[in-house]
């Protein structure tokens, strides 16, 4: 081998090591290397105009134009997806970063994200990307077969569609999951849950776990503050729950916004009642970012007044997130209350099962374990 073949193999190696990845091969540029891709769950209108089905929004959308996500596009009575194949991120990262707990807990996934969502949040701390359309960020081709064929090269456990809603490049995280199902890979999403039941039935079909984050307990909030409405993620929560695909939700605590004790204890009772008590619930700390720059952190006080209403209603698996090094980041058992597993931040430092249950007291822990 020559030096200069070493030296691009050694650097292949570091990058990948990072979980940073170049297109793959012989890919020159996202218009070329990727064929056009009817989008589904659509239907024509009068002339040429077209009406996407694909979330609540509903978009009726002209000739040219583009719906509210900006990834799919009328041409001439055709909906298309612009950016299947075309991901503006492609990395790898803990499970727990998600977070989902409940999920092979400590392994690794390749995650991925095109441009774009369907949400607005002025909290967004991946604005750089969800708030972007296509023609604005770097993109990094990959077909469906090449990034299952990076997860299992790369020795992943999982492929995760994250960092931007995955509903936006619906046709892409399919192929891909129906790819990785076939070759005994495990997929999950970090969704907003903002779609409608059939796409999402249709994709619960290939996918293990679902992390929704429901963002407050209130239709003015979700209107404020991410122009969407509550009614229809609450929906997807219940749809995923009634597929028996495993479900995490976690809910970001934004002080003077959806940190009223009353909406958090009747957002804690809708979920053990609806979704069950062992649906784990994570209130993740706020911090300052996109167009909320001006509120300030949430006070532990506030995490932690959310998990003693989430205790109230009978919550059996209730966690705090972006406070590193806080009990609340681990799993207790429910049975004894004894620890099961001991997380610092994104990293399992000890675990305490055998197999699904309790290591202490046999007690069953629901999830996927293996």
């Amino acid at each position: 081998m020559t030096n200069r073949r070493c030296f691009l193999k050694t650097m292949a190696s570091l990058l990948a090591g990072a979980g940073i990845f170049p297109p793959e091969s012989g890919a020159a540029s996202a218009e070329n290397t990727s064929p056009r891709k009817e989008a589904m769950f659509y239907r024509k209108t009068d002339g040429r105009s077209v009406q996407c089905r694909l979330c609540p929004r509903q978009c009726v959308i002209e000739n040219r134009r583009r719906g509210f996500c900006r990834n799919r596009e009328n041409r001439g009575g055709t909906l298309y997806s612009i950016v299947y194949g075309k991901p503006s991120t492609v990395d790898i990262g803990p499970i727990e970063k998600a977070p989902l707990y409940h999920f092979l807990p400590g392994h690794e996934r390749l995650c991925l994200a095109c441009a774009s969502c369907n949400l607005r949040c002025k909290y967004c701390q991946n604005w750089h990307l969800s708030q972007k359309r296509i023609e604005d960020v770097r993109v990094f081709p990959h077909s469906p077969a090449a990034v299952v064929d990076r997860a299992v090269r790369e020795g992943m456990t999982s492929i995760s569609f994250t960092y931007t809603e995955p509903t936006v490049f619906y046709e892409y995280v399919l192929d891909i999951s129906r790819l990785a199902r076939a070759r005994g890979m495990r997929t999950s999403i970090v969704s907003n849950g903002y779609i409608n039941r059939e796409p999402l039935v249709e994709l619960l079909k290939v996918l293990d776990a679902v992390k929704i984050d429901l963002k407050g307990f209130s239709e003015a909030f979700y209107d404020d503050v991410s122009q969407a409405t509550l009614a229809p993620v609450l929906e997807t929560l219940q749809t995923v729950k009634e597929k028996n695909v495993w479900l995490e939700i976690v809910n970001l605590v934004v002080p003077s916004l959806n940190d009223r004790p009353d909406e958090i204890e009747a957002m804690c009772f809708w979920i053990a009642e609806k979704l069950g008590p062992e649906t784990p619930i994570h209130f993740t700390r706020f911090f300052p970012n996109y167009k909320l720059t001006h509120l300030p952190a949430t006070p532990l006080s506030t995490l932690e007044s959310a998990c003693e209403a989430a205790d109230r209603a009978g919550l059996q698996y209730v966690y705090m997130g972006n406070v590193p090094g806080h009990a609340g980041n681990s799993t207790f058992c429910p049975s004894c209350r004894k620890l099961i597993i001991r997380r610092t931040h994104f990293s399992v430092v000890e675990k305490n099962m055998d197999g699904g249950t309790c290591g202490h007291c046999g007690h069953s822990i629901p999830g996927i374990w293996a």
